[in-house]
């Protein structure tokens, strides 16, 4: 496995997954910049954008990571802010970024689904990056498996599910859909943002057969049970755009 810290300077140590969480944003802003333009939101207004994006999905992804596994932080509640460890929700991160996109838009007067379904494109390609920081971090390991790509992971035993790089290469999957998707002309408001949901919570149901996760009910995880009634309200909210 690839070592966690990527380099040190004096006692600082610098984890990949840092590198890698920070990558993601750098690389969302000038997709979001481009994609923009077809919705008349100025280069500025971007900037603006992710000054409330990126705290906001931060917190709520930690804070979820936080209460999901209240364990792993209650010896040591200053690890709660080392979020270059690793230890994100993404579902958290979702509601973070829904309430800091309420209030830019509310402030700026731009429509919700305007900004949204710009955002969602350039955050499938950051999750997808991200998960290769969850694979370096040995986070979220899969379950046992005879296949020849499985993973052995330190203080793990038996061969596992690459479960990280599966979500990877889901989400890219998600990002190359979305963004087709956005090439077609006069497509209703929010229909990307809900596909986007659409998409997540259905691929995520199905990568978390794989993955080493505690079964809370009818032996669903956690994960699995919060994407049922996503996956519902995004086919709702479909429904309701397609018909206007």
């Amino acid at each position: 496995m690839i070592n966690q810290v990527a380099f040190t300077i004096g006692n600082l140590s610098i984890n990949w997954y840092g590198i890698i969480f920070a990558l993601s944003f750098l690389i969302a802003i000038p997709i979001s910049v481009k994609l923009g333009k077809q919705r008349n939101i100025t280069k500025q207004n971007i900037y603006d954008y992710f000054l409330y994006l990126i705290p906001s999905s931060v917190i709520g992804a930690r804070l979820m990571a936080v209460i999901l596994n209240f364990h792993l932080y209650q010896d040591n509640l200053l690890k709660i802010f080392y979020i270059w460890e690793g230890g994100m929700a993404f579902h958290g991160g979702l509601i973070g970024a829904i309430i800091g996109t309420y209030f830019f838009c509310k402030k700026y007067k731009i429509h919700f689904y305007d900004i949204a379904d710009i955002i969602v494109i350039p955050v499938a390609l950051g999750l997808s990056i991200g998960r290769i920081g969850n694979f370096i971090n040995q986070e979220f390991p899969g379950r046992f498996t005879t296949l020849p790509w499985g993973i052995t992971y330190e203080n793990i035993q038996g061969k596992r599910h690459p479960s990280q790089i599966y979500e990877s290469i889901k989400n890219f999957i998600i990002f190359l859909i979305l963004l087709n998707f956005y090439k077609i002309k006069n497509l209703k408001k929010g229909t990307i943002f809900w596909f986007f949901i659409l998409l997540y919570s259905l691929f995520r149901f199905l990568v978390e057969f794989v993955k080493e996760q505690q079964l809370l009910f009818l032996n669903l995880t956690y994960g699995q049970l919060i994407s049922i009634p996503l996956l519902i309200l995004a086919v709702i909210m479909l429904t309701k755009i397609g018909k206007k």
